[in-house]
């Protein structure tokens, strides 16, 4: 993840949880992305080291372990600038530049000036990032699909070259849910409508009073829409009595139930989601210096790795001296 804020529920549901998951079944990596939140925040790092301990913190809070998972800062393992230079050699630029997610980007941050050379080599960025370890597996969303698809023929494209080096990394497909903004735009902290996994009860309570429904209902009697509705999109990610979200539905449906017993109802479900993952958050932080010693502890771990991948890449190209 890019450190460049407080981590809200849609990482949560997006990655979070199925990070904790996969640690039953897989060797995991999971590295907060410095380097990569220098792309679009290049112009203000100040907050990047403290947002990536914060980061570190959510994760430890939901379930990711350091004693069964890698926790690491990507630019405390160098390796993987140095593998990203060489592959840079020989990945031609047009390949960056009809990733899908390059325009999309400039788009959507046209406030920023993203006609950089970082930014447009982002994901062969990520292609080291998965190489240098061996990478068998990265879970994504089928929308980052092309992001993988361009490592596996950058992959390719070096070994041409050099021989064979690097594992072929695979998709592992994850349902990531779609969830809005409270205000039913894109989730995102520049627009102010998250839900941070740091808020506390009052302030998920605030929040869900504020939310979006369906502006066609302007009293309680009028039957309203369930489906896209973002108040129902939240209660069937987090609330876990689907007999009540089932009857808030049909209610809803029917004119029957008022927008007030419907969102405190989810600021309930989303409170009691959110709990276990604040106490595990406060004891977390009551052991100064925690955080930092997980990151840097697991940086060491992920270098000692990086460094042997890097003797055989070295060896490959023939960089012997």
């Amino acid at each position: 993840m890019r450190p460049t804020g407080k981590l809200h529920l849609g990482h949560l549901v997006g990655a979070l949880r199925n990070w904790a998951t996969l640690q039953d079944t897989y060797d995991c990596f999971y590295f907060v992305a410095d380097w990569h939140a220098l792309t679009s925040e290049y112009a203000n790092t100040a907050p990047i080291a403290g947002s990536a301990l914060d980061n570190v913190a959510d994760w430890l809070a939901a379930g990711v372990d350091p004693e069964r998972s890698t926790i690491f800062i990507q630019s405390l393992v160098p390796e993987h600038a140095e593998l990203f230079l060489l592959l840079s050699m020989v990945i031609p630029i047009p390949w960056l530049e009809r990733v899908p997610t390059y325009k999309e980007q400039q788009d959507q941050l046209s406030e920023k000036d993203l006609s950089t050379l970082g930014f447009l080599s982002y994901p062969l960025l990520q292609t080291a990032d998965v190489a240098i370890y061996d990478g068998r597996f990265v879970p994504v969303g089928e929308d980052q699909v092309p992001h993988l698809e361009l490592s596996r023929e950058a992959i390719r494209r070096f070994h041409q070259f050099y021989g064979e080096v690097f594992v072929e990394p695979q998709p592992l497909l994850t349902p990531v849910p779609r969830l809005p903004g409270l205000d039913n735009r894109k989730m995102s902290k520049s627009y102010g409508n998250t839900i941070d996994l740091t808020d506390d009860a009052d302030a998920v309570v605030k929040k869900v009073r504020q939310m979006y429904t369906d502006p066609k209902r302007v009293r309680a009697d009028i039957p309203g829409t369930v489906e896209g509705n973002p108040v129902f999109m939240y209660h069937d990610a987090f609330n876990t009595d689907l007999a009540e979200v089932d009857d808030l539905k049909a209610r809803y449906r029917e004119g029957k139930v008022g927008d007030v017993e419907v969102k405190t109802k989810l600021a309930r479900a989303v409170n009691a989601m959110l709990d276990p993952m604040r106490e595990r958050r406060a004891e977390v932080l009551r052991r100064p210096g925690y955080v930092r010693e997980v990151a840097v502890e697991g940086s060491r771990r992920a270098r000692t790795i990086a460094q042997a991948t890097m003797e055989r890449v070295r060896d490959a190209v023939r960089l012997r001296y």
